[in-house]
């Protein structure tokens, strides 16, 4: 059998140094059994096309979940279009619409938020 031998300090700080941390709060807790909910929806609309594969207007509808991960339905082809998963809105944009400045990306939140990319339009 193994012995094991902890050290405890009474008065541990949070790092701000204000205030004092019970000793429930010190407790290892398990993980949630459940992940985070929530979900954000937005809209990519492109001003231009400069592959011309996916044309212009709203080209693809999304989300993204309260862990991050960012889910994109190609609203082409028709009839179904297709459906591509990201572990973050950061990598969609890096991928889809920071590397096509010329397509004037334009992606709006369910909130009203918007968010506008590339070449400023003339």
């Amino acid at each position: 059998m193994v012995e094991a031998n902890y050290y405890v300090q009474e008065d541990i700080q949070m790092d701000d140094g204000n205030h004092e941390n019970s000793e429930d709060d010190l407790i290892p807790k398990p993980p949630p059994r459940l992940a985070p909910r929530g979900i954000r929806s937005f809209t990519v609309c492109r001003k231009s096309d400069e592959t011309g594969i996916s044309g212009e207007g709203v080209v693809i509808e999304g989300v993204v979940l309260a862990s991050g991960h960012c889910i994109i339905h190609w609203l082409f082809p028709p009839p179904r279009g297709g459906i591509a998963i990201f572990d973050s809105l950061e990598d969609f944009l890096k991928v889809h619409v920071k590397s096509h400045p010329s397509n004037r990306t334009i992606i709006t939140f369910e909130d009203g938020e918007q968010k506008t990319y590339g070449e400023p339009m003339d």
